[in-house]
């Protein structure tokens, strides 16, 4: 009888998983394996929401693994060291995992192969199981290792075929006498509690949500997806985060019939595109990209007070809040709140990455790290000293205030777009708000950091 193991990352799903198709072919027996990484737990950045839509989607791949005949199967600790145990145990000769460019990954599956290689078993890493084209797959001309700048990417990622999206497994069959182990609860990757409103996770949910999506709203997503209060976007990125959906079934799904879908699929190319870059420069998710020989300001109270939602700027305050809460933000509000950390307040991106990471559902490395170094003016973006006003951005994607309303209460009273500047209401009504003043003057503040980056 022959084993064949998979090693599940970030690819939680039974549709359309190349590493997980290529196990069941090969073999008649595989084990499904998932380990709960002990260091991954113990640098404390997984929050409440992120611990408990992990440990859901873990719970709905159990379940999408039970009804093909298998189970998953858990352990804590070293992946890489449970991977050699399994292999020695069972006499497997192939090991499947999906493909990752974080450092982190690199790291794993360099150690995977020079142990596995001792062992007799091959790694097959697969690609296009996370990113919809593999990094690998496109090069600049002139012999460049990625592309450094997103249009000539996109013209190039346009152009390249989609694999086809598997079928899953007809069977899992695990091999005789082995325990799967419990499935992990959210305490098992953070000790913060989980706070309500935040999307239901794992594959089935997953499903669902792009079919709703690919059905119509889609189509009003390059003239909605800005709008603060109406929330036209998708909602699929956290799922695509941790592999609940493959993004090459998103493409096909989605299409280009429309000027929505195809902004749609601009955005999942701005996706595959951070991951390329990541890939060829892994030490960019803590090193900055373009240096611009920044003296970044040290403020803890200011950084607090923007990671609480209380730096006196409802529209910043209301995404910082929604994040709390939620486990996710408005992509707008994101631009917005990370100008005004690293421009406004002038404070490292680093620390603002951190936060994110610790409680954005869909936060992973590339998108995260890259997408922060490109407001703050050290990453890919062709215009790095740009700064955007808080108080113009609300006016122009939350023109009556419903977004600040929803996430702010305290401001709840005040209609209109009065409620973006609190502090120029009558001191009656002023009084009655548990609402702080402005942390900063925001031309001053420009200036600030215009000066600094001369």
């Amino acid at each position: 009888m022959r084993v064949s193991l998979v090693l599940f990352t970030r690819d939680l799903r039974v549709h359309d998983n190349p590493a997980l198709r290529a196990a069941a072919d090969d073999a008649d027996r595989v084990i499904p394996l998932f380990v709960v990484d002990s260091r991954i737990v113990a640098s404390g950045y997984p929050g409440g929401n992120r611990a408990a839509f992990l440990a859901r989607c873990l719970a709905d791949l159990d379940a999408g693994l039970r009804a093909l005949g298998g189970r998953l199967v858990v352990r804590t600790g070293d992946p890489v060291r449970w991977v050699r145990t399994l292999v020695d145990e069972h006499a497997i000769r192939d090991v499947h995992l999906s493909d990752d460019v974080s450092g982190h990954a690199q790291r794993r599956l360099a150690r995977l192969r020079a142990e596995l290689d001792e062992a007799g078993a091959r790694v097959h890493a697969h690609t296009e199981t996370i990113t919809a084209v593999a990094p690998a797959r496109l090069s600049p001309s002139g012999g460049q290792d990625h592309f450094a700048v997103f249009t000539p990417y996109l013209r190039r990622w346009l152009e390249t075929p989609l694999r086809s999206v598997l079928a899953p497994p007809d069977t899992v069959r695990l091999p005789g006498g082995l325990s799967p182990g419990a499935l992990p609860g959210p305490e098992a990757f953070s000790s913060a509690e989980a706070t309500a409103g935040t999307l239901d996770g794992g594959e089935r949910a997953a499903r669902t949500a792009l079919a709703a999506w690919a059905a119509g709203p889609v189509d009003d997503y390059a003239e909605g997806h800005d709008d603060l209060a109406g929330d036209r976007t998708s909602h699929l990125s956290p799922h695509l985060h941790l592999g609940t959906l493959s993004a090459v079934e998103v493409l096909h799904r989605v299409g280009s019939r429309t000027p929505g879908a195809r902004e749609f699929t601009r955005q999942l190319a701005w996706r595959d595109f951070h991951h390329q870059v990541l890939a060829a420069r892994p030490a960019c998710a803590r090193q900055d990209y373009r240096p611009r020989g920044d003296r970044w300001r040290d403020a803890p109270a200011e950084l607090r007070a923007w990671q609480e939602g209380r730096t006196g700027f409802p529209i910043v305050d209301a995404g910082m809040r929604q994040l709390l809460r939620q486990g996710w933000m408005h992509n707008r509000a994101r631009l917005i709140t990370a100008s005004f950390l690293t421009k406004t307040l002038y404070l490292d991106w680093r620390a603002g990455a951190r936060h994110y990471l610790r409680h954005l559902l869909d936060g992973d490395i590339a998108n995260n790290q890259l997408n922060w170094q490109w407001v703050a003016g050290t990453g890919t973006d062709s215009r790095p000293n740009r700064v955007l006003n808080p108080l113009r951005q609300a006016e122009r994607y939350d023109p009556d205030g419903a977004y600040v309303r929803r996430h702010l209460p305290e401001l709840g009273e005040i209609t209109g777009p009065e409620v973006h500047r609190p502090w120029t209401l009558s001191e009656t009504v002023r009084s009655r708000l548990d609402y702080p003043e402005p942390m900063v003057d925001l031309a001053g503040a420009r200036e600030r950091f215009l000066a600094a980056r001369r």
